[in-house]
């Protein structure tokens, strides 16, 4: 009974199916446009949030990093410091020049140890004013970016509010259609609808003309559209074409 039943379908009837799916998904459309680029929007901003937090991250561990190099050069440059009294002292009970020119070249490399201590703290310590001046600015802009998102994602959360119920209604609806239509003729509407800017795959002969990209059909072309008694395409963008009737009867 099933297969009589899919035999039974006319070409009109096909075209009045595939219509019909038009106008469920166009008003799909017309919903998701209503949001506009808010999703777009928002994604983009929750994007630069993720990359500003890393930064941020980032920025604190280089901090954390020269601190500790701060930390363990004054460490350092004490233990040098405790090493040449050392060798201050058993300086003074040499027993030759050349064991007190020993020492006094360690006690310099010592004293050198402490100035290369000392030029690398300072050097820290600028590395330390730099970042912090720089993660107070990527604080603030990490800050305003979330006030952004808060408010845009605020925005969106209304309108899907306002219109998820229709939305999801209309979403099951197309389903229903298009489990009403032959798989190769709902693979052909989808390629249609995909490649098309404005999602039109079905589109009305308006005035001779195809309702998709409005240039003129021929007149015998016109003729053959409007008995619904074969699938018809446009010869400029491949729009499935049907009679202006079809409105009228949705």
């Amino acid at each position: 009974m099933a297969t009589a039943s899919k035999k039974e379908i006319t070409i009109a009837d096909k075209l009045d199916a595939l219509f019909a799916l038009q106008q469920i998904d166009s008003e799909i459309d017309r919903i998701r446009t209503i949001r506009g680029e808010l999703p777009l929007e928002v994604r983009d901003l929750e994007d630069e949030i993720g990359g500003l937090e890393t930064r941020l991250n980032k920025i604190n561990e280089e901090l954390k990093e020269f601190q500790t190099e701060i930390a363990d050069r004054k460490i350092a440059a004490k233990d040098a410091e405790t090493a040449i009294a050392k060798y201050k002292e058993r300086q003074n009970n040499v027993r030759n020049n050349r064991e007190y020119e020993s020492i006094s070249k360690e006690i310099e490399f010592q004293e050198l140890e402490i100035k290369l201590h000392d030029k690398r703290s300072k050097e820290a310590k600028a590395n330390i004013e730099f970042k912090t001046e720089l993660l107070n600015e990527v604080s603030e802009k990490l800050n305003s970016k979330k006030e952004d998102l808060a408010n845009k994602q605020a925005q969106l959360d209304a309108i899907i509010s306002e219109t998820q119920i229709e939305e999801d209604k209309l979403l099951a609806d197309s389903d229903k259609a298009k489990a009403k239509i032959e798989e190769r003729l709902v693979s052909a509407y989808l390629r249609l609808r995909n490649n098309s800017k404005n999602g039109l795959a079905v589109v009305q002969v308006l005035r001779d003309a195809c309702g998709g990209c409005f240039n003129k059909i021929p007149p015998q072309r016109v003729l053959d559209i409007l008995t619904k008694k074969k699938i018809l395409v446009c010869e400029h963008c491949g729009r499935i074409l049907v009679p202006e009737v079809a409105t009228e009867n949705a």
